[in-house]
């Protein structure tokens, strides 16, 4: 279950990856809370979020090309240690007393561009760091940190608030970037030799496993990063790559429509917990806590089970349960039922995600794992915007109650859509 962790590089990089992303996730529940609080407005909550995975769209399939040609380990403790220097500004903020909406928004926009940029290599570096064999159990131990970091970090954040105010949480989450940078930095990658892959319509597919694996060292040779047309000729490349591959291609559509109409569970959970069920800040910690715990529970499963069969399936039968489970959640009339279809959403969407994640992985070459990954993300970091504004904004007009259960309808009716039109996913 926990096999991949007896890998050195590994053991630091989730390490320093879960208490950062326990700061973040303490830093979500109390920018959430403090945008509630300066406008009073859910579409502002959307527009926040926006501003947050905006940058994706412009910058995450560029960043895939950034990551097949540069050093991965060297470009994320960069973008890290910015991403943690925005947090420590808006502390400064809070403390004076000069944070207006106009700043969050403008460094909300600043750590989504670090994140945007590095998140193809944070996707891509699991490969670096782990035998191929260890692949799977690699990326659901890594999904592991991520959903235990959304459980503790609500917690963290409602203690912290209630000891040291909201600026403390947003101070935590600045230190927690140490975290990763450090891990980074000792992280030791073995240079190896790559070999070329074989060309073809489905070349790669089936017998990922058997593809020699190009490190970090040999990765882009002979080519500059300066060099405005090879990139521009690697992305399409890259879109080149994908459409001949059927199966990658669904799977990335797959995640983008989830992504689209699941993601606003998250952006409206601020407006349940007080607007729906007249809660603070404590009962927002505990909302998205339950959901965390959710995940949690998802994530452990699939490190247990390793890699199994019929993926194929359980990405339908997953993404169908998450979007039934918004739909309940937005139904629920009472907190005490809400929050075990809350848990379930939680699962369903990690188990979703993650098993997606790796039946991607294992269906690409090395040389092209970059560019693919940096589809992959946009697929959910290009759909947030969109969607966190659109939902945000539907929630002031309709309520948030109807928004979040069209939503979940939507992914229930697309993915039997999918299911009965497309017997290539079911057979994976």
């Amino acid at each position: 279950m926990f096999r991949a962790l007896s890998h050195r590089n590994f053991r630091l990089f989730w390490a320093g990856s879960f208490l950062s992303n326990a700061g973040t996730w303490m830093q979500g529940v109390a920018q959430s809370w403090l945008v509630l609080q300066l406008t009073n407005s859910g579409t502002w909550l959307g527009v926040d979020n926006f501003m947050a995975t905006a940058p994706g769209l412009a910058l995450t399939l560029v960043g895939g090309v950034i990551a097949d040609l540069v050093d991965r380990k060297r470009l994320l403790i960069y973008t890290q240690a910015g991403a943690g220097l925005s947090a420590l500004v808006l502390t400064t903020l809070i403390v004076t007393g000069a944070v207006n909406i106009w700043w969050i928004l403008a460094l909300t926009f600043l750590t989504g561009c670090c994140w945007a940029i590095s998140s193809p290599s944070y996707m891509a570096l699991a490969v670096d760091l782990v035998e191929r064999e260890d692949l799977a159990n690699a990326i659901a131990l890594n999904s592991t940190q991520f959903q235990l970091a959304r459980v503790v970090g609500p917690l963290l954040a409602a203690l912290t608030i209630r000891a040291f105010g909201l600026s403390g949480c947003f101070l935590v989450n600045g230190l927690s970037y140490a975290a990763i940078v450090l891990a980074l930095s000792r992280v030791r990658l073995k240079r190896r030799e790559t070999a070329r892959p074989r060309q073809g319509p489905e070349a790669g597919e089936p017998e990922a496993g058997a593809q020699v694996v190009g490190g970090p060292a040999s990765r882009g040779a002979g080519r500059a990063l300066t060099d405005r047309r090879a990139m521009w000729r690697d992305l399409v490349e890259g879109f080149r790559y994908v459409r001949g591959r059927p199966r990658v291609s669904l799977l990335l559509l797959c995640s983008a429509v989830v992504s689209l109409f699941g993601t606003p569970y998250l952006v409206l959970v601020p407006l349940f917990a007080r607007n729906v069920y007249g809660w603070s800040e404590t009962g927002l910690s505990l909302l998205m806590g339950t959901a965390g715990a959710g995940a949690l529970t998802g994530a452990l499963m699939l490190a247990y089970l390793g890699d199994f069969r019929r993926k194929g399936w359980f990405v339908l039968v997953s993404s169908f349960s998450g979007g039934s489970c918004i739909v309940g959640f937005a139904l629920m009339p009472h907190a005490s039922g809400a929050l075990p279809l809350l848990f379930g959403t939680g699962f369903s969407m990690v188990c979703f995600f993650a098993v997606s994640n790796t039946l991607v992985q294992q269906l690409v070459t090395d040389e092209m794992r970059g560019r693919v990954m940096s589809m992959w993300v946009l697929t959910f970091i290009g759909t947030m915007p969109v969607s966190s504004f659109l939902s945000g904004a539907s929630a002031d007009r309709y309520g948030p109650r109807p928004t979040l259960a069209a939503c979940g309808l939507v992914i229930v009716l697309f993915v039997l859509t999918v299911a009965l039109r497309n017997p290539r996913l079911r057979e994976i």
